[in-house]
C-alpha cells in the first residue's frame, strides 16, 4: 500500500477498468442482433421465431449460469474470478466464427452463396443445425458473461465507500450504453467489409485485451501499490458510522442456502425479474424494429445514427441517474437504502414514455417517412436511460444490505431472475412478431410475411394480428412496448413491499 500523505484516487481507475470490461461484454452480444438480419438471417434461412429461440436460450443459460456465477467469484476470488469470466466470454465470442463452417460440413455445402441458394428441406436443416451452431456458442459466452456483474459489484463494495457506489455503479454500468452506442458504428461496417464471422472475432478479441490490464493493475485496496493510506481509510469510511458485529469483522461467509432465506434477496431478484427482459429486448430487437417498421438497415447511415442516438441519450442520462441517491443523502440525511429506492420510483416512472412510441412513430410516418423513427428512437432511449439508473441504484442496494462476502452470490441469484425474465421476454417476443405479422406460401415452405410480399397480394396461410389499430407485426411490438413500460413500476411496488426499511444482513 502507497503510504504518501495525500489521497490517490486509483478507484476511479478501477471503475475505468470495470466500465471497459463492461462495454467489451455489450459488444460481444450485441454483434448477433446486428449482424443476423442483413447477414445471417438469409444465409441461414432464418425468421424471427429461430431468432428469438437463439437469444432466449441465451437469456435461459445466463440465468442458470448467474446462480453459480457469484458464487464461483466468491469462492475464486475477485482477481481471478473475473479472469475467468472476460477469457471465457472471449472465447464464446469468436466462437460464432465457425457456425457457417460447421454448417457447411453437416448439411455437404461448400461456401455461404451455396448456403443461401438451397431451397425446400435443404434450407430447412441448414437452419435447424445453423442454429443450434450459434446455440452452443452463445451458451459459451452467456457462462462468461455471467460472471461480469457479480464481479463487477464485488469490486464496487472493496474500492467505495456506500455513499459512492450508486454513482461508480453507474459509471461501469454505462459501459452496457456506450457497448450498445459502439456497436451500430463498427459492428455492421466490420461484417459488410470482412464478412459477418470477422465482426465477431474482432470484438470477440478485445477481452483478451482487457485481461492483461486486469492482472497488472487490480488488487484490493489494502494490498494495492496504487492506494495510500488516506484513499484506504476514505474507502472505509463506513466502518467509522456503523456499529459492526465482531462476526462481521472476521467477514464470515453467509451459506449460499441461507441467502435464498432473506426477503433482500428476493426483493432484489423480483426487481430484475421484471426489468432485466425489458433492457435485453430493446438491445436484441431494436435493429430487427427498425428494418421492420420502417424499413431502415443497421448497415445504412440513417440506421447507424439512430441507434447511436438512442444509446447516446441512454449513457448520458444514465449517468445523472445514479448521482441521484447521493444528492438525497446529502440534502435530506436518509439512509443509502431509503435514497435508492427513492430515486428508483422516479426512474420507474419514465418507460412510460415507450407506450408512446409506436403510435407516434407510426402516425407520422406518413408525413415524414423513415425519419418518423427519430420519434420512436427518442422514447425508447428515455426507457433505456431510465432502466440504466435503476440497474445502477438495484445492484447498489445489495451492497447496502449484505456483508461483501456475500454480494456475488446475491448479485448471482438477481441475475439469475433477471436472466429468466429475459428468456421469457425473447421468446414470447419471437414468436409473437412471427404470429402477428402471419404468414405466406414462397418456394415451397413457409416463410414470415414481408412488406413486398403484402405489396405483391401474396395469400396468407393466416391472417396478421390486429390489436388497437395495429396490424401485424406492428402489433405485435405494440403489445411488448406496453409490457416495457409497466415493468419498473410493477418491480418498485413488490420490492418496497418486502423492504419497506432499511436492514442490513449480518452474517
Amino acid at each position: 500500500m502507497n503510504m504518501s500523505g495525500k489521497m490517490t484516487n486509483f478507484r476511479w481507475a478501477i471503475c475505468a477498468l470495470l466500465f471497459v470490461a463492461t462495454t467489451v461484454n455489450y459488444l460481444d452480444r450485441q454483434v448477433l442482433s446486428l449482424t443476423w438480419d442483413e447477414f445471417i438471417k438469409p444465409e441461414f434461412h432464418w425468421n424471427d421465431e429461430i431468432y428469438g429461440n437463439i437469444t432466449g436460450v441465451f437469456s435461459l443459460f445466463y440465468a442458470i449460469c448467474m446462480l453459480f456465477a457469484g458464487r464461483f467469484i466468491d469462492w475464486m476470488g475477485t482477481k481471478k474470478g473475473f479472469l475467468w469470466a472476460i477469457g471465457v466470454w472471449s472465447v464464446g465470442a469468436c466462437m460464432h466464427a465457425l457456425c457457417g463452417l460447421v454448417t457447411e460440413s453437416w448439411v455437404g455445402l461448400h461456401s455461404a452463396a451455396e448456403l443461401a441458394g438451397a431451397a425446400g428441406d435443404v434450407a430447412v436443416m441448414i437452419a435447424t443445425v445453423s442454429m443450434y451452431c450459434f446455440l452452443a456458442a452463445r451458451c459459451v459466452l452467456a457462462l462468461g458473461e455471467s460472471g461480469n456483474f457479480p464481479a463487477a459489484i464485488r469490486v464496487t463494495a472493496e474500492y467505495f465507500p456506500k455513499k459512492d457506489r450508486a454513482f461508480a455503479t453507474s459509471i461501469f454500468n454505462a459501459g452496457a450504453s456506450v457497448g450498445a452506442l459502439a456497436a451500430p458504428l463498427t459492428i455492421p461496417n466490420l461484417a459488410k467489409a470482412y464478412g459477418w464471422e470477422w465482426a465477431f472475432v474482432i470484438i470477440g478479441a478485445l477481452g483478451f485485451l482487457w485481461m492483461a490490464f486486469w492482472v497488472f493493475l487490480y488488487n484490493t485496496p489494502q494490498k494495492s501499490r496504487f492506494v495510500n493510506a488516506a484513499e484506504v481509510e476514505y474507502i472505509e469510511q463506513d466502518k467509522l458510522t456503523e456499529v459492526v458485529p465482531a462476526d462481521e469483522k472476521a467477514e464470515k461467509k453467509i451459506p449460499f442456502a441461507r441467502c435464498f432465506s432473506f426477503r433482500q434477496t428476493w426483493a432484489f431478484a423480483f426487481g430484475k425479474f421484471m426489468t432485466d427482459g425489458v433492457w435485453w429486448f430493446f438491445l436484441f430487437w431494436t435493429p430487427s424494429y427498425l428494418y421492420s417498421q420502417f424499413q431502415i438497415k443497421t448497415t445504412e447511415g440513417l440506421g447507424q445514427w439512430l441507434i447511436f442516438t438512442l444509446y447516446a441519450i441512454t449513457t448520458v442520462l444514465s449517468i445523472y441517474g445514479g448521482k441521484l441517491p447521493t444528492l438525497f443523502i446529502n440534502r435530506t440525511g436518509v439512509n443509502p437504502y431509503a435514497a435508492r429506492m427513492r430515486a428508483m420510483l422516479i426512474f420507474a416512472f419514465f418507460p412510460l414514455c415507450v407506450l408512446f412510441a409506436q403510435p407516434l412513430g407510426f402516425y407520422f410516418t406518413d408525413s415524414l417517412g423513415r425519419n418518423a423513427a427519430w420519434i420512436s428512437v427518442i422514447l425508447i432511449s428515455l426507457g433505456c436511460a431510465a432502466h440504466q439508473s435503476w440497474s445502477a441504484n438495484i445492484f447498489s442496494t445489495i451492497g447496502d444490505m449484505f456483508p461483501k462476502t456475500a454480494i456475488a452470490s446475491i448479485t448471482g441469484i438477481g441475475g439469475m431472475a433477471g436472466g429468466f425474465g429475459s428468456l421469457i421476454m425473447q421468446k414470447s417476443a419471437g414468436n409473437l412478431f412471427k404470429y402477428a405479422s402471419g404468414s405466406t406460401l414462397a418456394e415451397g415452405k413457409e416463410v414470415e410475411m414481408t412488406k413486398e410480399l403484402l405489396e405483391q397480394g401474396a395469400v396468407y396461410l393466416r391472417d396478421p394480428m390486429h390489436f388497437l389499430g395495429f396490424d401485424g407485426k406492428p402489433a405485435g411490438y405494440f403489445i411488448i412496448f406496453c409490457v416495457c413500460a409497466f415493468a419498473y413500476l410493477i418491480g418498485w411496488i413488490v420490492m418496497k413491499s418486502l423492504v419497506p426499511k432499511y436492514k442490513p444482513i449480518s452474517a
